[in-house]
């Protein structure tokens, strides 16, 4: 006989688990059961997010900074020191009891909530019944009104540069590196290969990025990429745009990769080469064939607007339906769904989803591009302001970077906010809200900031949009 529940969720990652939690808020009899594995072969909440991409590499690139600050900084606020060093190995274990920190507090919220934790292999079987395979102990069956698919994605592997887990890696591995590499390749010059190159290039490693596209970070207004290029050169991070790799293989301690650029054939050596092309949806062992799952050419799951996959009564929310895979939109893709199923009218606005890269200057955004605004039809002003002239920033030793505003200008209305700069991911929070609550220019313009603030300097850019800044000369004369 099975156990029956309300809810059944298909992975503990960030899709997974908040959705159980908010499943267990809501008076539901929840399980979530969850597969992941460590690579000391330990099972843990979290997924990728929690255990192998964003915090472990937040972590590390918090540590490099650090070093570099110490190298580089510390002098201009009259402090001095001997000579700094730094112990890789301490940075890994700080870097590792983070993540089991996070990991191991999921455990305690699920038990405050009501939830059932399960780690395990999840197999679809039709009928509202999963059989779960744990990792220790014997197969069972368990039975829901409503199955959630939340089991993210894994990094793209490509052919031409075979995985070995030692010379050639992929972001989770390129996380848990023992020894600084002397030279580094990196395929991809996205968020995640610009995040892994600044750690390692910081610490000491010569590092190369080689990315197919003609344009650094499109994704991002053209102004701030710009600007994020500039300043990720003058750091040493040798970026190479258009850059297409033929093929990477193992030669000796090393690693040869050949690429075109500029219509000529190219060859370097590195001795680390990070795969970051990407990710790609994960239904490995879910039984998704054998139950008629629809999935895409791509191998996303098909869903609808209120995420209902064509099997009755099973959903599927976060990386695994594909759009931005980030880990606060399968957060709030799962809540919203569980919300949905216990008779809420709650919904993602896709139009404000934030997006950040912690390198420094950190990169942010949501919203739409200038290029973007313009292309859906819409008459465009824009304001921007530097760090520059910003006294916070100034005295953080961080006066770089600028903030885009980009404004519809029959109506006011804020369309997007594109940022590089000083702690611009906290900044971002302010954006999104304005997006949320579909805000005009003068709404900020009429809304007091803090001085001295990095968030004054957001006050200053929509103040700008209409030659009002007062801490910076306008482009252009306020009415």
């Amino acid at each position: 006989m099975s156990e029956r529940y309300d809810v059944i969720v298909i992975g503990g990652g960030t899709g997974g688990y908040p959705a159980a939690i908010r499943a267990g808020q809501l008076g539901k009899k929840v399980v979530c059961i969850n597969a992941w594995l460590n690579r000391d072969g330990k099972p843990a909440f979290g997924g990728t997010c929690l255990n192998a991409g964003c915090i472990p590499s937040k972590a590390l690139l918090e540590s490099s900074e650090m070093l570099h600050k110490a190298q580089h900084e510390l002098t201009l606020h009259g402090i001095t020191t001997g000579k700094v060093a730094f112990d890789l190995a301490a940075m890994q274990a700080r870097k590792n009891k983070i993540s089991s920190g996070l990991t191991g507090g999921i455990g305690a919220l699920f038990k405050a909530n009501g939830v059932t934790g399960i780690e395990g292999w999840a197999r679809l079987l039709g009928d509202g019944k999963v059989e779960v395979t744990p990792h220790k102990g014997d197969k069972q069956t368990l039975e829901a009104e409503h199955i959630i698919i939340a089991t993210g994605s894994e990094p793209v592997q490509l052919k031409i540069a075979p995985h070995d887990g030692e010379f050639i890696v992929d972001s989770w591995d390129a996380l848990d590196f023992t020894a600084v590499p002397q030279r580094l390749g990196i395929i991809g010059a996205g968020v995640i290969g610009v995040e892994l190159g600044s750690v390692w290039s910081r610490l000491g490693a010569e590092t190369v990025l080689l990315e197919a596209a003609e344009s650094f970070l499109p994704m991002v207004d053209a102004a701030i990429s710009k600007e994020a290029l500039r300043h990720y050169g003058k750091q040493g991070l040798d970026i190479r745009l258009g850059a297409k790799v033929i093929k990477a293989a193992k030669k000796g301690k090393g690693v040869e990769v050949s690429f075109e650029l500029k219509g000529k054939t190219e060859t370097e050596t590195f001795d680390k080469l990070i795969v970051a092309v990407g990710r790609r949806p994960f239904t490995d062992k879910l039984g998704a064939e054998d139950v008629g799952l629809e999935l895409d050419e791509r191998g996303f799951i098909k869903v609808d607007k209120g995420y209902r996959t064509n099997l009755k009564n099973v959903y599927a929310t976060g990386d695994v339906i594909g759009g931005a895979m980030l880990a606060h939109k399968a957060i709030e893709e799962g809540v919203a769904l569980v919300e949905q199923l216990a008779g809420h009218h709650t919904q993602v606005n896709y139009k404000a989803v934030p997006s950040v890269i912690y390198t420094s200057p950190e990169v942010a955004w949501v919203g739409l591009s200038e290029a973007e605004a313009r292309d859906a039809g819409h008459e465009v002003k824009t304001g921007a302001t530097s760090f520059a002239g910003n006294g916070r920033a100034k005295a953080l030793e961080a006066a770089v970077g600028q903030i885009k505003i980009i404004a519809d200008a029959k109506t006011d209305r804020i369309l997007g906010v594109h940022m590089v700069g000083p702690y611009v991911s906290e900044l971002l929070a302010e954006a999104v809200l304005a997006l949320e609550f579909a805000a005009t220019c003068e709404d900020i313009a009429l809304t007091m900031h803090g001085h001295p603030t990095l968030s004054e300097n957001f006050h200053e850019a929509v103040l700008s949009v209409d030659g009002r800044a007062i801490h910076a000369i306008n482009k252009k004369r306020a009415a």
